[in-house]
């Protein structure tokens, strides 16, 4: 065998040692790439899967969030009744207690005073021309009607057990004596509180065609001290 061909044969079987090395070393990169193309895209699925999960729970959450906020919502609401219902019992409280007498009370009103008569005709009965029991209940009755917070005769503040009798020329409220005039004062809008008195045919009426002298007049500040032993 000539160098010539030695030379080649050698040649040859280097080259197909490298094309073996090619071929193999390209063989073994397509394998990795594949693996490492598998890998992904497993992990690009767990972390779908995992998405999708947290989207779900994440929904779980919205749902139970809004559940809660609908029950604090009832709940806002019935504590909203419950003071609401609260204030109405203090408030109904203290106008109970103020109608008791129980506390002191301050206000503007209405002023009215009863006095007996005097044109009277000397063949008539005297009593005729006094004040009595009646006359004074007429008043009372009527401030209270017309939304009357508190009633007082000669400063006597009235309560719920009052009770007024007439004796001659004197009433007695209470058990404390009076004499006339008889100034009864009341707490109150004077507007309406003298609108209801001076109602034609109404009790302003009815006490002066019995000869009492009546007047009345407005007041801007009015004091009742609690009603002892009331």
């Amino acid at each position: 065998m000539s160098k010539i061909d030695g030379k080649r044969v050698v040649l040859s079987l280097v080259c197909v040692v490298l094309g073996f090395m090619i071929a193999f070393s390209y063989n073994l990169t397509k394998d990795n790439q594949g693996v490492r193309e598998d890998k992904a895209w497993n992990q690009e699925y767990e972390l779908r899967q995992q998405l999708i999960e947290q989207e779900k729970q994440n929904r779980e959450f919205q749902k139970e969030l809004l559940q809660k906020q609908d029950t604090v919502s009832k709940i806002e609401k019935d504590l909203a009744q419950e003071r609401q219902l609260f204030f109405n019992l203090a408030k109904d409280t203290e106008k109970y207690r103020m109608f008791l007498g129980k506390v002191k009370v301050r206000g503007t009103g209405l002023q009215v005073t009863l006095e007996d008569g005097t044109n009277m005709d000397p063949k008539a009965n005297v009593n005729d021309y006094l004040v009595h029991e009646q006359h004074v209940f007429k008043v009372v009755n009527e401030l209270y009607i017309s939304g009357a917070e508190a009633v007082a005769i000669n400063g006597q503040r009235l309560n719920r057990d009052s009770y007024i009798i007439c004796n001659g020329p004197v009433i007695t409220v209470d058990g404390y004596q009076h004499p006339a005039p008889f100034i009864i004062s009341a707490i109150g809008n004077p507007d309406v509180l003298g609108a209801s008195l001076d109602l034609p045919g109404g009790i302003k009426e009815q006490l002066v065609d019995d000869n009492i002298i009546f007047t009345m007049e407005k007041k801007k500040n009015i004091i009742f001290d609690p009603v002892i032993g009331g």
